[in-house]
């Protein structure tokens, strides 16, 4: 195959340095009180949606007379079970654990 002549030069690729440009913004984080607020958004909305996750299964006014859940007869079939209602309960379990992980494990990063 030495007969073929070469399509593309052999060229080392060149990196030129990049002038620093003083109107070029710089990866900023956000402030640490804006971190720390949407953890605490983030950690409120964990724990109520886990608690509601958790408790309405067993909510029988609500989960047993539900229209939505009683027109169809299949859905009802699987949602009065105990061991779905469980289920449910433990996503809601899940839920809060994650919303105080979260918590537990924050850290605030400064720029």
């Amino acid at each position: 195959m030495s007969g073929q002549p070469q399509l593309f030069q052999p060229t080392e690729p060149t990196v030129e340095p990049r002038p620093v440009n003083e109107s070029e913004p710089a990866k900023r984080t956000a402030p640490v009180w804006l971190q720390r607020l949407s953890l605490f958004v983030l950690v409120l909305f964990c724990v109520y949606l886990g608690v509601l996750v958790m408790v309405l299964p067993w909510w029988t006014r609500i989960w047993d007379r539900n229209a939505f859940i009683l027109a169809r007869p299949w859905l009802a079939a699987v949602l009065h079970n105990g061991a779905v209602r469980g289920m449910i309960s433990g996503l809601g379990l899940l839920d809060i654990w994650i919303g105080i992980s979260e918590a537990v494990h924050y850290r605030d990063y400064r720029g």
